[in-house]
């Protein structure tokens, strides 16, 4: 048998008849390939492009379940609108800058208002007498004039807590819009410079960030609802400004607006401030890599020190001990 396949492997006719095999499928092959492979770039750009319209469905419909949620037409409950009509704390207590705080917060309607009103009639009675509860079944034995100290100290937090609440969601709201920001004003020029109105750019960006910031992407389409009932885009634009209380949001508004009394091109505008923007946010960065070695001084000298020293110092110490 051996004998036969080397003769068959030297005999240059079945050589010949081989490679000429060969050649002929590699031909067939190479010519019939596009007729069933079929395009694979046309492919994987329709799956991208159903996998992004499937991501961007699912944020919709977080974003829209979130706004049912925190509707800006919510009724006040019944309890609390009777507390604040009975006792008139719109006029004690309501003041136009915890209006303006509470849009900033995001909170908005009559059932933010209220519900304001309400906790901060309501926490420092809560407060004082959860102290005076503490103090005086649980501390008898304290002098009274401390007893009564902690009593008005519980209603001073009290009174501070609401607010310390709104201060603190007013700073993450801030954060989150200072974060997103930079990237929906490029979204903004980008759609400028397509030739979109100023009403569909804000509403085309306010969809597209969602998925970055829920916040920015609310305050977008809150402008773009007051630009189509107001009878200036001016003062849409301004409280746009005055509802988020950031310096780069103003300063956009602020161009808009010149931009549109002037009549000069909003595109030309929106570039210089987002590359401001971006220079901000690397200085920013800069700023806080500069200052992680004085953070981190302390805990060095508090905790890795210590270990070091008992990494290097223990074998040596068990050898003395070894020794003496």
């Amino acid at each position: 048998m051996l004998a036969a396949i080397s003769a068959k492997v030297l005999d240059p006719q079945f050589m010949l008849a081989a490679a000429t095999a060969v050649c002929v499928t590699a031909t067939l092959y190479t010519l019939a390939l596009p007729f069933f492979s079929g395009d694979g770039l046309k492919r994987r750009m329709k799956a991208v492009s159903v996998e992004r319209d499937r991501i961007r469905a699912r944020e919709r419909e977080r974003l829209n379940e979130q706004g049912r949620r925190a509707s800006l037409r919510q009724e006040p409950k019944a309890y609390m609108k009777d507390l604040v009509q009975r006792f008139s704390l719109r006029d004690w207590l309501g003041t136009d800058t915890a209006k303006l705080r509470l849009s900033m917060a995001g909170y908005r309607g009559p059932q933010a208002e209220v519900a304001f009103l309400f906790f901060r009639f309501v926490s420092p009675i809560v407060f004082a007498l959860a102290a005076g509860l503490y103090v005086f079944t649980m501390q008898a034995g304290q002098p009274v004039m401390l007893k009564i100290g902690a009593v008005i100290l519980g209603a001073y937090i009290g009174i501070k807590a609401p607010e310390i609440y709104l201060k603190n969601t007013i700073t993450k709201r801030q954060k989150s819009l200072r974060r997103a920001f930079p990237d929906g004003l490029d979204l903004m020029l980008i759609c400028v410079e397509s030739g979109m109105a100023i009403e569909g750019a804000f509403r085309k960006v306010s969809q597209e960030i969602g998925a970055q910031s829920v916040a920015l992407a609310e305050e977008l389409l809150l402008t773009t609802a007051e630009m189509s009932y107001l009878p200036e885009r001016r003062q849409a634009f301004e409280n746009l400004a005055s509802r988020t209380g950031l310096d780069s949001v103003k300063g956009v508004c602020t161009a808009l607006i010149q931009a549109e009394r002037y009549g000069t091109p909003i595109a030309t505008a929106l570039r210089v401030l987002g590359q401001e923007f971006r220079d901000q946010r690397m200085n920013t960065a800069e700023k806080m890599a500069a200052g992680l070695p004085p953070k981190l001084t302390v805990p060095m000298i508090l905790f890795f020190l210590p270990v070091l020293f008992v990494v290097i110092m223990t074998p040596a110490l068990i050898q003395v001990f070894k020794w003496s």
